[in-house]
Formats: structure tokens, sequence, C-alpha cells
């Protein structure tokens, strides 16, 4: 499978986690919300390499990389939870949507043949992720400042950008399932240190548990998409296709939750996928 296939199945996966995150996020204390998703999405994957055999030896260059990506990933998720838990949607959507200019960016720094056409092609993803945010009316009138959530949105961003890179690097290293699951379990060690650190609960809540362990399998399957196609040709553009998630979540608001759509929303659908379309030709 092509990287840009993998991505929109990572897209796919995290539009679902999305419209599940808002069942949970202003009932269930975040940390603790977070720690079941991680962990769910661990056990799916350590599940899935015995399951499969792909158990295999990790380099410690590659080990690296992966636990370094695991921190990278852990702040990413924070200030995602962070973000949307504070709102609205059609602010920190596109802030974090944003994050493939920076991963495209690497990629070209790193050596990557990325035309102009190309960057084109990134930047109309990225609007039309933002015209389908931007004009989301699914929000609370009662918002916090937008100064903080912004600023969560802005390092959820680059957090993600930065697991994605440092992670495909791993990956083209190591067998990526094994590579892949190191990045999880740094993710829960470092946050079980700082949920003990500051005293925080690790119960969510036992109604929200069922949602979180679907979140979390969702959430497993997307960070395996992504960060897979790292010895892929082109495995910048996985992360690129990925962040139509925010896109999706919506679309998919208004076909299972029917919540309304405009055209401007739909042409920034039309917009962002025809941007997926030319990067797949």
């Amino acid at each position: 499978m092509s990287a840009l296939g993998l991505g929109l199945i990572a897209a796919m996966c995290w539009g679902l986690h999305d419209i599940l995150v808002r069942q949970v996020s202003q009932r269930a204390p975040l940390m603790a919300s977070l720690m079941i998703v991680l962990v769910a999405g661990s056990v799916l994957q350590a599940a899935l390499m015995l399951g499969t055999g792909a158990i295999a030896p990790v380099a410690l260059e590659a080990a690296a990389y992966a636990a370094l990506s695991g921190v990278f990933f852990l702040v990413a998720s924070i200030s995602l939870y962070g973000a949307f838990q504070r709102g609205p949607v059609r602010l920190v959507a596109p802030i974090i949507a944003s994050y493939p200019v920076l991963s495209v960016g690497w990629a070209a720094f790193s050596g990557a043949a990325v035309s102009g056409l190309d960057w084109l092609a990134v930047l109309a993803i990225i609007a039309g992720v933002s015209v389908v945010a931007a004009l989301s009316t699914d929000e609370a009138a009662d918002t916090p400042p937008a100064g903080r959530t912004n600023v969560y949105a802005l390092i959820a961003s680059v957090g993600f950008a930065g697991t994605f890179a440092i992670g495909q690097v791993a990956t083209e290293m190591a067998s990526d399932l094994p590579v892949i699951l190191i990045t999880r379990l740094v993710s829960i060690a470092l946050l079980a240190a700082l949920m003990i650190l500051r005293r925080l609960p690790f119960n969510p809540g036992r109604s929200a548990v069922p949602v979180l362990i679907a979140m979390g399998c969702l959430d497993g399957i997307a960070l395996m998409a992504v960060l897979s196609a790292g010895g892929l040709p082109n495995a910048q553009y996985a992360a690129v296709a990925a962040s139509v998630f925010g896109l999706l979540t919506i679309v998919m608001a208004w076909a299972f939750l029917r919540e309304r759509m405009g055209v401007a929303q739909w042409a920034g659908c039309l917009v962002a996928f025809a941007g997926i379309g030319y990067l797949a030709l």
C-alpha cells in the first residue's frame, strides 16, 4: 500500500476517534482518559505482533528514535486533548491540521524531492481542512480564552510533525511494529510518571472506559499506519493525508449524527481531496 493510502486509513481512524472523544472529553479526567487510550492501543498492537509473529529485535539507534518519537507523541496527545477540551473546533482544528507543512518541510530538508506543485497540493489540503473546521458550528458559546487554546493546538501540531518524522526514521531502521510499540510504551511510562508526580487520578470513570478502549484501538491503528510508511516512497505524504482527520470528523458527524454541512464546507472537502488526488498521481 502507498504512503497516501496508509495516511487515509489513519485519517479515517482518527476521524472516528474524534467523534468518540466528544462523548467523554467534557466528563472524564483528561490524563486518565489518555492513559486508557494509550494502553488500549498498545494491547491491540501487542496482540497483532503475537498473532503475526512480527517480533524482532530493535537496534539501539532505532530504539532511541522510537523513544524520542514517543516523547513527541505524548506531548502532542496531551496538547490535542487539552485544546479540544477547551475548544472551539473551528479554532483548534485548523492549527493542528497545519502540521503537514512541518512534515513536508522536514522531508525536503532531509533531501526528499518536493516540487512546487507538491507544496501547492499540501497547502490545498490544509486550506480545505481549515475551511471545513472554521465553518463548523458544533461548539458551546461559553469557551475559555483563546490564547492558551492556541498554544495547546500549536504544540500539538509540532508534536505530531515530530512524532511522524522521527518515528518514520525509526521504522526505516527496524521492523515497524516493534518500533511503534516502543513509541507507545515510552508515552505510557512518561504519562504514568507525570500522573503520579501530580497525584492525578487513573480512573476515568466506569461509563467512559468502553468508549476510551474503542478510541485506543482506533488511535493504535492510525499511528501504526502513519509510522509504517517510513520505508515507502514519499513517506511524508502519509502524515499529509492523515491530517484530513478533522475534515472527516465533521463529514462523519454529518453522515451519522445528522449535523449540518454548508456548501462552503463541501467545497473545502473537494479542495482537500483534490490535493490528495494530485499527490497520489
